[in-house]
């Protein structure tokens, strides 16, 4: 995917909420894109920090980094919102 239309589907969608993360060539991961002070540098080239749901109570706890990984878009194939379960 480009940039753009990861930019777009994160504008439409709440930056809290967690995304399944499909990919060409690989499993797909559930997790969510954090903004953070390189943001700007990262999405311009492409890169998206995530942090999966694994991690994602960890990360909401601490805020830490470390806990977060970096994809390539160009490896994306689809992102679409996961419905929370009751």
């Amino acid at each position: 995917m480009t940039t753009e239309e990861i930019q777009t589907f994160l504008t439409r969608h709440p930056a809290d909420s967690p995304i399944k993360i499909s990919f060409k060539k690989r499993d797909a991961i559930q997790g969510m894109f954090i903004k953070d002070r390189d943001y700007s540098d990262l999405s311009s080239k492409n890169f998206w920090r995530i942090v999966t749901k694994t991690n994602l109570d960890a990360y909401k706890k601490s805020k830490d980094m470390n806990l977060s990984r970096i994809f390539h878009g160009s490896d994306f194939q689809k992102l679409s919102v996961v419905k929370e379960e009751v």
